[in-house]
């Protein structure tokens, strides 16, 4: 298992350092913000046009793919069933079922494919999943939670004129802003721009892709210095009043999805023993750090976020032990 420890010491080294600037305050009061919109806008999107641009897309339609997704939709959907039921609201809602099903593949997954299950490529799927499909319904969806506020502070200001555009006029300008609403984000513009290169079979000039290249590769430390400050006179996490929120999402993440993608393995879609260990493992995975930087974005289930994200974190060293020693 030295994989799964190397993957989660590179990744702790890293917040820890975080953790000690934002004690020093080495950043100022607004280092955290200014990382996580470093990230948000520009590293991130940077990162995954190079990766997804480089992507085999064929993974797409691979059985394993079918196992991950159906597994993240289970959690996903049960956290928002929970959610809807208890009244949570949209922003935390979709933060939580993001926490739930939303695996680390990039900065956890690929170490860990690399020292444990031999073959790095087998988080292509999840990650093209995730990329294409979870994270632009997400951040549609937060998208349209802000947009009320938005729109009210703008009513506000704009007063009787406002009410001229109640009509149809009003309407179909709503109905537009919620189509073109997934095109205004960095990061699913990001992604978009990286499966149309790899899906025209396109080949980008090292002098151009070196840059962005060059700055994707911030995403990552972006992310985990931002929440290694984030931690910063925290309460101990799961006690504070989204503590049956984060309970719930790790609950999920660290027990539920894992057994859900091993069961349909040995049901809906029978896979042999080597597909079965990587499609459990990355299941097994916990939740993906840069969450924290959507939720930072759009200032909702931040706490929530960040708990989720270390207890699953946590928890998932010694289920991921478990889920090898059982099936590998």
């Amino acid at each position: 298992m030295g994989g799964v420890i190397s993957g989660f010491a590179i990744i702790a080294g890293v917040i820890a350092t975080g953790y000690v600037l934002g004690r020093r305050g080495s950043l100022g009061e607004n280092g955290r913000e200014v990382l996580t919109r470093l990230a948000f806008h520009v590293a991130t999107p940077a990162l995954l046009f190079v990766t997804l641009s480089r992507a085999d897309l064929s993974a797409i339609v691979s059985s394993s793919l079918l196992v991950s997704a159906l597994s993240t939709l289970a959690v996903v959907g049960a956290f928002l069933a929970f959610g809807a039921a208890r009244g949570w609201g949209v922003g935390p809602s979709t933060v939580g079922a993001l926490c739930s099903g939303y695996v680390n593949a990039g900065n956890l997954g690929i170490p860990i494919a690399v020292y444990v299950l031999h073959d790095a490529s087998v988080v292509a799927p999840v990650l093209l999943f995730q990329q294409l499909v979870l994270t632009p319904v997400a951040l549609t969806a937060l998208d349209l939670a802000a947009e009320p506020a938005s729109a009210s502070a703008a009513g506000a200001e704009s007063g009787d004129r406002s009410g001229a555009e109640s009509g149809a006029e009003g309407r179909w300008a709503g109905v537009a802003r919620r189509l073109v609403t997934p095109f205004r984000n960095p990061v699913v513009l990001g992604s978009l721009g990286g499966v149309s290169v790899a899906a025209c079979g396109l080949t980008v000039p090292h002098t151009l892709l070196e840059p962005v290249t060059l700055v994707g590769n911030m995403a990552v430390p972006a992310v985990l210095l931002a929440f290694g400050i984030s931690l910063r006179g925290s309460a101990v996490p799961g006690r504070g009043p989204e503590r049956s929120q984060v309970l719930l999402s790790v609950l999920l993440k660290s027990v539920v999805q894992p057994a859900v993608a091993w069961l349909l393995t040995v049901t809906l879609f029978p896979l042999g023993a080597a597909d079965r260990l990587n499609v459990v493992v990355i299941a097994a995975l916990p939740a993906a750090q840069n969450l924290f930087t959507y939720a930072s974005r759009y200032a909702t289930g931040t706490r929530l976020a960040r708990e989720s994200i270390l207890l699953s974190t946590a928890l998932s060293v010694p289920v991921l032990t478990v889920t090898a020693a059982l099936l590998g």
